[in-house]
């Protein structure tokens, strides 16, 4: 049965989308917020959550499970140093969207993707 298996594909084959969720995720990792389309948002929402979950457990086998999604070192360490430990009390619900209007041009729902804790300077910018 496939009840309940269908994720949105953004119009992306399976490589593609896999690569833009990673690129996503780093960004917001990086800058503590990104704006984006709200497909694209609704899409890296959870795997941003899932990676934040996965640093809090703090051990190798999670840091080479986020190092497999994120592809990139200094992004894995700050997620388990920095940002692990700043959502370390919270049990869910790291991110936020706020949707910000239409883009000029082809007026997609644009939307803002935030870490809900401030991590470093470099995200209130």
């Amino acid at each position: 049965m496939r009840h309940r298996k269908h994720h949105g594909s953004l119009g992306l084959v399976s490589g593609h989308r896999r690569a833009l969720m990673a690129n996503l995720a780093t960004a917001l990792l990086t800058h503590g917020r990104i704006e984006t389309t709200e497909a694209k948002a609704r899409a890296v929402r959870p795997y941003v959550e899932k990676l934040i979950t996965l640093a809090k457990r703090g051990d190798l086998h999670a840091r080479r499970q986020a190092l497999a999604k994120l592809r990139y070192r200094p992004i894995v360490d700050r997620l388990f140093g920095d940002i692990a430990s700043a959502c370390s009390d919270r049990a869910g619900g790291y991110t936020r969207m706020i949707k910000t209007g239409f883009r000029t041009g082809d007026a997609a729902p644009m939307a803002v993707i935030e870490l809900v804790d401030e991590v470093s300077s470099d995200s209130a910018a």
